[in-house]
């Protein structure tokens, strides 16, 4: 199984509009399944000072978990650049994650991919980087082909969807390429 996560919790927001693109192309061309999850959709008890007790933390957090998490052989994370780095809703994501059920959710020849999206120029290529060494430290094998896309205003029309014809293949080329990671 595929997850693809929309790593920011920030409501309608243009991550939000490129990982569905990805899903719906992971739905198209990939053999198992796939499922999608925005971190739009945390429960609010996620943060509190007990989190890092498996009995004491959030049920709905552990669904999440055990749907998302322990079956996926593959993670698709497409993240957004938050002053130079991804956001920290989706560090704490991971580490709520790797409490309950570690070496279930992430060891084990465990995959992911990694798209970055930024107004500026880079793409969130820092984040992207900072991300894979954490992933790998969680010992999940990260492509190594991390796909930027900047200046994700200029390639959306006025309904938010994405026009432009060279960021959508590379969308479909980088989704591709994960599928045969």
């Amino acid at each position: 199984m595929i997850t693809v996560f929309s790593g920011t919790n920030r409501k309608d927001s243009r991550t939000r509009i490129v990982a569905e693109h990805a899903y719906k192309l992971f739905q198209t061309f990939s053999p198992e399944p796939v499922k999608f999850f925005s971190l739009e959709d945390l429960p609010e008890d996620i943060l509190h000072v007990d989190m890092y007790k498996e009995d004491t933390q959030s049920k709905a957090l552990a669904a999440i978990q055990d749907d998302l998490f322990v079956p996926a052989n593959k993670f698709y994370f497409v993240v957004p650049e938050y002053n130079g780095g991804f956001p920290g809703v989706l560090k704490l994501f991971l580490d709520a994650m790797s409490i309950r059920k570690y070496k279930e959710s992430f060891q084990g020849g465990k995959k992911a991919a990694l798209l970055g999206v930024a107004a500026g120029r880079a793409g969130n290529l820092r984040g992207l980087e900072h991300l894979t060494g954490i992933l790998n430290y969680l010992q999940v094998n990260v492509m190594p082909n991390r796909q930027p896309i900047s200046t994700i205003e200029k390639i959306l029309d006025t309904n938010s969807n994405i026009q432009d014809e060279a960021t959508l293949g590379l969308l479909e080329k980088h989704v591709r390429s994960f599928i045969e990671f």
